[in-house]
């Protein structure tokens, strides 16, 4: 039987408008789907919207608000757009394109009014416009024990992970149905019985750089067993946070992982025996150098070869991570018709703006983009590209379904260099 609190009733039965009513009801029905007896509060949300690829069912010209209708309330009934729940802050995921970018990054100035509209729409709604995949970058942190909803996976991964907040991998209608009302379904990630690890994860590869650390996640992913929580034990050095923001990423890319404990390093699991509420775990694996061999495998084409399109920045990069672009990138020139993209969101460029690592960048020949990716945008942004290469697992593997062009994989330098020469080099 699912209870319902009078505030909550309120928003069922319409006393607080027509907007929540159709949210509320989404959660009602969304949550007798799941079995939960309960919502529970929401205080942070992150929302992928925008003129996304996903309404693309929908003809050029049809109003928004009829969308906004049918795709997130799920109603057939065209309703008035109102606000986002004032106890909720929401914000905007990944943007569907660089906002003031679109000949640059091969879209149609059709495609990027339209998601200018789509966006201020949202914006009127009380969304605030980030166009980040990266929130915690910016301020978006929820802590311990704290309620939120993303539609971004790797940043579900860091924020019940790291933070030790309560989030599950739900879709985009209950992500904005969740910021309307300020309510979800209490299932999942937001009850902590069904937190605990229950798969042990012994790491007995070398693990250090950033991008060790994300095909370290893919490799777990990859060997997991269906519907567990893992916790890690190794002997690698403390990560920070670019290394754990790479690792969540990829194994949310491999696997339907929400949270991933690491001894001595997540909130939850200080010691084994803290991750696991004292219990033995059900399932135990091992990562050797030889998965992340096979991994790499997966992720980069083998061999050297030409290479025209180069993208870092997925997902979206911290501040040291532009200086560190900016500094190796100085004095070099990208190859002629040779693109190199760098990703980031709005208020991290404006820093890069100000301590003049956008310049050096840029000076390159290379462009600092913002809020989001070539796999977002889809195959009209790289369509004429010839060879590929990304820095990160995600981008790597989500790109291979919109192209058969050659894709490789690298880390930030590596990256740097097949841009200046043109050419992937298969490392020796």
């Amino acid at each position: 039987m699912l209870k319902l609190t009078d505030h909550e009733k309120a928003m069922l039965d319409g006393k607080m408008g027509k907007f929540k009513q159709k949210a509320m009801e989404f959660n009602v029905r969304y949550a007798k789907v799941l079995g939960a007896e309960e919502f529970c509060e929401v205080s942070r949300t992150t929302l992928f919207i925008g003129a996304q690829h996903y309404l693309d069912c929908y003809k050029h010209g049809e109003e928004y608000k009829k969308i906004f209708s049918e795709f997130y309330l799920c109603s057939d009934e065209e309703i008035e757009l109102g606000e986002m729940a004032p106890e909720c802050k929401v914000q905007t995921c990944a943007a569907s394109c660089d906002m003031w970018n679109c000949d640059k990054t091969h879209l149609s100035k059709e495609y990027s009014d339209k998601n200018i509209a789509y966006t201020e729409a949202a914006r009127k709604m009380g969304v605030k416009i980030v166009e980040s995949c990266t929130p915690y970058y910016v301020g978006w942190i929820p802590l311990m024990g704290e309620h939120f909803l993303s539609t971004e996976s790797s940043n579900v991964v860091i924020s019940n992970s790291f933070f030790g907040a309560y989030g599950n991998s739900d879709g985009v209608e209950a992500a904005v149905c969740a910021a309307i009302t300020g309510r979800t379904p209490k299932w999942g990630m937001h009850i902590k019985e069904n937190r605990y690890a229950d798969c042990l994860v012994r790491v007995k590869c070398d693990v250090e750089s950033v991008s060790e650390w994300d095909v370290l996640g893919y490799t777990i992913g990859r060997k997991l067993p269906k519907s567990v929580v893992p916790v890690l034990v190794g002997n690698f050095k403390r990560p920070e946070i670019n290394r754990m923001r790479q690792f969540s990423s990829s194994i949310a890319v491999s696997s339907a992982t929400e949270l991933c404990h690491i001894v001595g390093i997540t909130p939850e699991a200080q010691t084994l025996e803290m991750a696991t509420g004292g219990k033995t775990c059900r399932h135990e694996i091992e990562i050797n150098e030889k998965d992340i061999a096979e991994s790499l495998s997966k992720i980069c084409d083998a061999g050297s070869g030409q290479v025209d399109y180069i993208s870092i920045g997925c997902p979206h990069l911290s501040l040291d991570e532009l200086k560190e672009i900016s500094e190796y990138i100085k004095g070099k020139k990208i190859k002629e018709g040779t693109e190199l993209l760098v990703w980031t969101d709005y208020s991290t460029k404006a820093m890069a703006d100000v301590n003049c690592y956008t310049k050096d960048i840029e000076d390159s020949g290379a462009f600092v983009f913002t809020g989001s990716c070539p796999v977002v945008m889809r195959e009209e942004s790289h369509k004429h590209a010839t060879g590929m290469v990304m820095n990160g697992v995600k981008q790597a593997v989500g790109i291979r379904h919109q192209t058969k062009v050659p894709v490789y994989y690298g880390d930030i330098r590596r990256c740097i260099d097949a841009a200046v020469k043109g050419r992937w080099e298969e490392a020796e």
